[in-house]
């Protein structure tokens, strides 16, 4: 692997997590807001979860990168390249699409959180696995505070750091990082509840938001539940599978988004057409809020976190536009620079 050996390799690497963390959060929205909510509860509040941690490791990346003296970039076309692509500079294994929920998105879900093997190289770039991924920041870290001492590493300015994400589901509490200590509480955060703790269990380590009594199962366990129908339960190995209670999942309960739709599908003059612009101007008003945020404005997070029910109401509103084709319209995710957004 090449090994991280500066600290602008470090930042380098921390802004590619930032990047990655944001590719996750298009593909499960599309499917979240494809499903409805009273026909399959189950399944909104599984992938609704996993969404809410996926804003939460963005956070933890824009942390880690600004506690080494690095410049977070939210508001930029890097985040929001044409689809499908590939995870962000990994080795192209998994494509990235947007889907309606469904055997598809599922594969993809499942595809994207995969654990690495319990012998798998940390890999800085081209990597196979997410944990390989961070494993390999974690290991430049390591290194770097070695070589240099953490004072020289951590050398970001603390006021920077965000604290706390408040959404309907409860708060998420974020680690702030100043040292060596809460940069590896903050990547072993990301990873644990990504492909679950030592990549040998089904649990992340925390309890479940949404059932107190229960351990919270990590994402790829989280999508594994909704593919088989079944809950883990205490005993459960990633061997064994779920045993636990059924999941009922509604497929009929689903729009019918077409898949990896664009603005371009559509005559100019078109009310999708429209639609799908007014929704890229207010996502990318949201990149522009969450690149304040991690760049000097940690306050800006709660009107951040607010704008997201402006966009949830958008896709839902294009989700329901036929398209004449049997399909259904849906968020593009297209990047609209500063200067053209209305």
């Amino acid at each position: 692997m090449d090994a991280i050996d500066t600290l602008d390799d470090l930042r380098r690497h921390l802004q590619w997590a930032i990047e990655l963390e944001h590719s996750t959060i298009p593909p499960y929205l599309c499917a979240l807001y494809s499903v409805d909510p009273g026909r399959n509860p189950e399944v909104v509040e599984v992938i609704g979860s996993v969404f809410v941690e996926e804003m939460l490791h963005l956070a933890l990346a824009a942390n880690l990168l600004n506690a080494v003296g690095g410049t977070p970039r939210l508001d930029s076309p890097d985040l929001l390249p044409a689809y499908p692509y590939p995870l962000p500079h990994s080795d192209g294994s998994v494509q990235v699409h947007l889907n309606p929920f469904g055997p598809q998105a599922l594969e993809l879900f499942l595809h994207i959180e995969r654990p690495a093997s319990a012998d798998a190289p940390p890999q800085a770039d081209r990597y196979g696995t997410i944990g390989q991924f961070y494993a390999a920041i974690e290991a430049g870290l390591r290194s770097l505070c070695e070589k240099l001492g953490e004072d020289a590493v951590f050398v970001g300015a603390p006021e920077r750091q965000v604290g706390e994400m408040h959404f309907r589901t409860g708060a998420g509490a974020v680690t702030p990082v100043t040292d060596l200590k809460s940069a590896l509480a903050a990547l072993s955060e990301i990873v644990e509840q990504g492909e679950g703790a030592a990549r040998t269990e089904v649990w992340d380590g925390d309890r479940d938001v949404f059932h107190p009594d229960r351990e919270e199962v990590a994402h790829f366990y989280r999508f594994q539940e909704l593919k088989h129908g079944r809950r883990y339960r205490t005993g459960d190995t990633p061997q064994s599978g779920p045993t636990g209670d059924k999941i009922a999942i509604d497929y009929d309960g689903v729009l019918p988004m077409r898949r990896n739709p664009r603005t371009s599908d559509h005559p100019e003059d078109s009310p999708i057409r429209a639609a799908q612009q007014e929704f890229n101007n207010a996502y990318c008003l949201l990149l522009s809020m969450l690149d304040e945020t991690f760049n000097g404005n940690p306050s800006r997070m709660g009107a951040a976190v607010r704008h997201m029910y402006v966009i949830k109401a958008q896709a839902q509103v294009l989700m329901k536009m036929p398209t004449g084709d049997g399909t259904t319209a849906g968020p593009t995710f297209e990047y609209v620079p500063p200067e053209q957004r209305s």
